[in-house]
């Protein structure tokens, strides 16, 4: 009982001051509208929109795709100009910027905002969703609600996000899966004791729950990291405290791409009432699938 998910990008590329390396789909903007991508010949990226009420540029370049996970190597990471161009020099480069991306053809992505594919063949693109919600369907701030503008760069396969649906205790709503690129397993090495990684390999998954018991629409159920060696994971919907279960009509889930790679997005409805004999056949499966996890244990 279960679906596989697609989908989800950002990444960039450019040339000029550098800022830190980042972990992941790069972060170019925040709540932003009229956004634009435009890709040079030379592999230099640049992403235009607004937002606070002023146009923003920001100049990205040097990666894509990802590296399988490393104790002792960084993810890979793009190089990027937040400068906005001011000055003689820079107001130079972004007038003299040429686009050379050719429309988007490539795969299906989750929160896709726009893309493009690059005169080598590799695919740009650029998604935004609500990454900070806060768990169990509570009321977001301002700052943690707003919607994060991610920047992909990549070619070849995708990143895969496959979730199985079933029950727990005979009784709660329960899915496992896992998160792999090129058929490795993506996951970290270290992280704080509430499941933030603290390398650039780990990763977490984002469920949010439809219509549920927090109220109309889509909320946030929780977050968890996916786990070594294979990038499994599970998660189970039970109370928490003072807040109800967190039991849907539907269930998404949304992980960051590792790398450079797009993020990606899976859904499906609820696997709905318990069914013993499907809970039966499921359980083995979940054997199987979760083998090596010394954190999931089949209910």
């Amino acid at each position: 009982m279960g679906s596989r998910g697609l989908v989800v990008i950002i990444a960039a590329l450019a040339a000029l001051t550098l800022a830190p390396l980042a972990n992941a789909s790069e972060i170019v903007g925040r709540n932003a509208t009229n956004v634009k991508l435009a890709v040079a010949k030379n592999g230099q990226a640049l992403v235009t929109y607004r937002a606070a009420g002023a146009q923003k540029r920001v100049l990205v370049w040097g990666a894509g795709n990802a590296i399988a996970p490393h104790p002792s190597r960084r993810q890979l990471a793009f190089k990027v100009d937040y400068s906005g161009g001011w000055g003689t020099y820079r107001r130079k480069v972004w007038q003299g910027f040429r686009n050379a991306c050719r429309p988007y053809d490539g795969p299906k992505l989750g929160w896709f905002v726009t893309g493009c594919k690059a005169a080598d063949g590799s695919y740009w693109a650029i998604q935004s969703w609500q990454r900070m919600l806060p768990n169990y369907g509570l009321t977001a701030s301002p700052k943690q609600a707003v919607w994060e503008l991610r920047l992909s760069h990549w070619s070849g396969p995708l990143p895969e996000l496959q979730i199985h649906l079933d029950w727990s205790y005979r009784k709660f709503h329960h899915l496992y899966g896992s998160f792999t690129y090129g058929g490795t397993g993506v996951y970290g090495f270290r992280t704080t004791s509430t499941g933030v990684p603290l390398d650039t390999h780990g990763r977490n998954v984002y469920v949010d729950t439809f219509n549920s018991a927090y109220g109309a629409g889509w909320k946030r159920e929780n977050s968890f990291l996916t786990h070594r060696p294979n990038g499994t994971f599970c998660y189970g919907f039970y109370r928490h405290g003072a807040r109800p279960e967190g039991t849907g009509e539907r269930y998404r889930a949304t992980v960051i791409g590792p790398g450079l790679t797009p993020d990606v997005l899976w859904e499906s409805a609820a696997p709905g009432a318990y069914d013993r004999l499907a809970d039966l056949d499921d359980l083995e499966h979940q054997r199987g699938f979760l083998e090596g996890d010394n954190v999931c244990n089949p209910l």
